[in-house]
């Protein structure tokens, strides 16, 4: 029964321009107050480690990187042509040191002892030559300076 003959009933309708109003302002507010942080420079504090020294030495082949960007492996000096000429080299070293009976079965760790005026492509080549050798084991010498010695660093 219908007593309401000749209204009909409006459908109700949700308006979303004052749901909208509100979002933005909450948006506003939001972006406001947001902190953003920049990182201008990393600021790394670096461990401290009191191990003992290991027993066993390993076997190591060091090489020499002078700033005119010479080479030597175990204090003798090499040419350098190209990578695969520095790889046969390394591989040379790695099987004197096979043939020393006290490291023989472990794979040596080169040491690059690299000049801080040293290109940057002669430690990439020298990284390369112990690639091609399949020499995997790689460490980079540095030198501790007075400063940092002094200051417990």
């Amino acid at each position: 029964m219908d007593f309401r003959k000749g209204k009909r009933r409006e459908e109700p309708e949700i308006n979303l321009i004052p749901f909208i109003d509100v979002l933005l302002v909450i948006l506003i507010f939001l972006m406001v107050t947001t902190t953003y942080s920049r990182f201008t420079e990393l600021q790394i504090t670096l461990p401290t480690a009191d191990a003992e020294k290991a027993q066993d030495k390993p076997a190591q082949i060091e090489i020499g990187i002078d700033a005119q960007g010479r080479y030597k492996i175990n204090s003798d000096a090499v040419s350098f042509i190209d990578a695969a000429t520095l790889a046969s080299d390394l591989r040379k070293a790695a099987d004197a040191l096979n043939a020393d009976k006290s490291v023989q079965g472990r794979d040596p760790v080169i040491i690059i002892n690299a000049d801080r005026a040293a290109t940057h492509q002669s430690v990439i080549d020298v990284l390369e030559a112990a690639r091609i050798a399949g020499l995997a084991k790689v460490s980079f010498a540095a030198q501790a300076t007075a400063n940092a010695n002094a200051n417990g660093k």
